[in-house]
């Protein structure tokens, strides 16, 4: 999908009917918390008591007091004690709901992130790699603190909805007629608060989408700074971001636009036309009956009460519209299935030999285009298979199928012959140990990249680990030794270090069968050949899947399959495989020139 295609989907605005379907969903999880809204809400609705209550009293008091000149310095200061002990206990009570409010809205806000991140980690390696890492951080922060404004929104909005109740109540109760005057402008209202939901919905979506993109730029700038600047590529970037940048400023100017014209400015304009109809009929020169002050004061407290509350809820809409397309992002992740393989797994099921065997399996990325083509090899315990072939070829993606990063088609994966689907997910994880080309490193020292939070693992089995793999040679001469500080990505560790250290990562939870993903290809030779040393005990009672760059790390392997657009086209051992002077042959001089050159 272009940039033009995906701007066009969020330039629509979002149909009321999936605004009404998202606040549901939202409020499922404000409902987790029901007790602290519940006070909150029964709070707001004391105060709009009160509000219609005070006005009533000092009309009370205007009309049959204040008139008459017999009335006595008491009865004015205990008029005024009754007034100022209500306003106090109206400030009392709206400081409980706004504090019970705020908590039950950061207890939401956590509850949101608690489920997006599980979610997160629910997911198969294929929604990761169609999905920026940026777009999904900003969904984690930016996303989830706008449902911040957005529950302070409902607040809000419940608030002045008693608010416009309990007016319209106390205005028809003073005066019917003018009750139905001022009613006149409330359709209005609604009229104009669809209108700018309509208006509003397609450029928060914009401006929502926008921000993500500008976050998946600013992350891919980052992480690839070093390329950006070696291939002199800062203007580019530099001019792609502002492109975006600007973009969400135009966006912004529009909502800008929007708001100053659908929202207090118009309702402002409403409330002075409510109030100066009501005054005229109050007025009206032929009435035949007067109309006390008392009355008229009242009315027009309730016509301010009637309307500031919504003039507060149209100012608030900005954050109404911008949760609802926060919230439409958020459930677009918690929505995707593309989980991870699921397992029919089978109680108590365990891997003990570690025998690996691939029956005619065939398998897709996308479930259109094959990438593996009726793969076969058994590979026996504590054997070595070799794995080899061009890039393209589908090397990696017999590793995917193995480690259940991805579902397959057709065929049959085993594990002592046991249909690989029937193990535990947790009974695979400790079993099959992985090593990847492009070693991770976790903020934290040496020690909890090797542990990875596993307190099971000792301190001493670390160092074994370390060891083994040989990494200690390095560990040892760093300040602090495996409590030396690692910072994010290991950027003050060499390729090599931290291909070692990951080995020690691996070997260290014991695992049955092992799998290298070109685990040599970027480290130097004097680095390749501690590795070599070290994985030649590491071998030793495990079975092994070795992905291999460099045929000379898998020259004795037990067997060695060459891989060439999925087919597996050659089987057999370096020696035999030399014999054929085949496919393998040819890579294996080519590889062997180039490094005589």
């Amino acid at each position: 999908m272009n940039d033009e295609q995906q701007e066009s989907i969020w330039a629509k605005a979002v149909p009321f009917k999936e605004q009404v379907t998202i606040f549901k969903r939202l409020m499922k999880f404000v409902k987790q918390f029901k007790t602290e809204m519940i006070i909150a809400l029964c709070g707001a609705f004391l105060v709009s008591v009160i509000n219609i209550l005070l006005p009533r009293g000092l009309q009370y008091f205007l009309d049959h007091f204040l008139l008459h000149q017999s009335t006595s310095v008491q009865i004015i200061l205990f008029a005024g004690l009754l007034y100022a002990i209500g306003s106090l206990l109206k400030a009392i009570i709206q400081f409980t709901y706004q504090y019970f409010f705020a908590l039950g809205s950061e207890k939401t806000l956590e509850s949101v992130r608690r489920a997006l991140y599980r979610k997160l980690h629910q997911l198969g390696m294929r929604y990761f790699n169609q999905t920026p890492a940026g777009s999904i951080v900003s969904r984690v922060t930016n996303d989830t603190m706008t449902l911040s404004n957005f529950l302070t929104v409902l607040s809000t909005v419940v608030i002045g909805l008693f608010s416009v109740v309990t007016a319209l109540v106390a205005m028809f109760t003073t005066n019917v007629v003018a009750g139905w005057i001022v009613l006149v402008f409330v359709p209005i209202l609604l009229f104009v608060i669809w209108l700018y939901s309509q208006k509003s919905s397609r450029l928060y979506r914009n401006y929502r989408e926008r921000l993500s993109r500008i976050n998946a730029n600013l992350n891919e700038s980052i992480e690839g700074v070093s390329i950006i600047q070696q291939f002199n590529q800062e203007k580019r970037m530099t001019n792609h971001f502002e492109g975006e940048n600007g973009g969400l400023m135009q966006t912004r100017f529009n909502m800008i636009r929007v708001n100053s014209l659908l929202l207090s400015p118009l309702t402002s304009l409403l409330y002075s036309l409510a109030l100066a109809v009501s005054l005229m009929y109050f007025g009206f020169p032929l009435r035949e009956v007067f109309v006390p002050a008392g009355v008229v004061y009242a009315f027009s407290q309730y016509i301010s009460q009637l309307f500031n509350p919504i003039s507060t809820m149209m100012d608030q809409m900005t954050f109404f519209q911008d949760g609802i397309i926060a919230g439409k992002r958020i459930f677009r992740i918690l929505d995707d299935e593309q989980y991870e393989p699921q397992q029919d797994a089978q109680a108590g099921l365990t891997i003990n030999r570690g025998k690996i065997e691939f029956k005619h399996v065939s398998f897709s990325y996308d479930g259109k285009h094959e990438i593996l083509h009726d793969v076969s090899f058994v590979v026996n315990p504590g054997e070595t298979l070799g794995i080899v072939g061009h890039t393209g070829s589908g090397k990696s993606s017999i590793i995917n199928v193995m480690m259940r990063f991805y579902e397959f088609g057709k065929g049959q994966v085993l594990i002592d012959d046991v249909d690989i689907r029937k193990y535990p997910k947790e009974e695979l994880r400790k079993k099959l140990g992985l090593v990847l080309q492009e070693p991770f490193m976790f903020y934290g020292d040496i020690a909890s990249n090797i542990r990875l939070y596993n307190q099971e693992i000792t301190d001493d089995q670390i160092k074994k680990a370390a060891q083994t793999v040989q990494a200690d040679q390095f560990i040892e001469k760093m300040p602090g030794k495996y409590h030396a500080k690692v910072i994010e990505g290991g950027a003050e560790l060499s390729q090599g270090q931290k291909q070692l250290i990951s080995f020690a990562r691996t070997l260290v939870t014991d695992p049955k069968i092992l799998v290298l993903d070109e685990a040599t290809a970027n480290v130097d030779t004097e680095t390749e050949t501690l590795i070599q040393e070290g994985l030649k005990r590491l071998r030793k009672g495990r079975t092994t899947l070795a992905i291999a760059h460099r045929l000379s790390t898998i020259a004795d392997a037990d067997q060695i399959i060459v891989l060439d657009q999925g087919r597996i086209v050659e089987r057999g051992n370096h020696e035999e495989l030399l014999a054929k002077k085949g496919y393998y042959y040819n890579l294996y001089t080519l590889q062997k020139n180039e490094g005589e050159n």
